[in-house]
């Protein structure tokens, strides 16, 4: 069960691919879950948003990021490392969600400090269940900072 709407987390979601990103948004709201999703599409936008920086300066503290690794301007590497190195932003699960399932790739998130990784869903009926799994564990199971 999903919390009331005031207790909805704030998820970012950095995803460049505009259906993939309103699949995710899909899978939420079809879980149910009280959710308020902000997306962009790069990691100079991501670290904008999570600095309150330029066009983002009024944005929320995110509970959770949910990032893709393939991004058309910084490697979302980069973007991991510097938000995990960051004091104030360490705390920030983030969920590394890409269509790479190379070894390489997998280890590299989690040595940058990633909360997990999860190879990105390819059909939309997919996407749905990722997002009940999601609400069953890190809604349900998980306690978040600030909780």
């Amino acid at each position: 069960m999903s919390p009331p709407i005031e207790d909805a987390i704030t998820v970012l979601l950095v995803e460049p691919n505009p259906g993939d990103a309103r699949l995710f948004s899909e899978s939420f709201e079809d879980a149910n879950i009280a959710s308020r999703i902000h997306t962009v599409t790069g990691g100079e936008a991501a670290l904008d948003f999570v600095h309150q920086r330029g066009e983002h300066v009024d944005s929320p503290r995110p509970d959770m990021i949910l990032l893709d690794f393939q991004l058309p301007d910084v490697d979302g590497a980069d973007v991991l490392s510097e938000l995990k190195s960051a004091e104030a932003l360490r705390s920030i699960p983030v969920i590394v969600m890409t269509s790479s399932a190379t070894e390489e790739d997998i280890a590299r998130s989690y040595d940058l400090h990633a909360n997990a990784y999860v190879q990105k869903p390819v059909e939309p009926d997919e996407f749905i269940e990722l997002g009940r799994s999601f609400e069953n564990f890190w809604l349900t199971f998980v306690r978040l900072p600030g909780e």
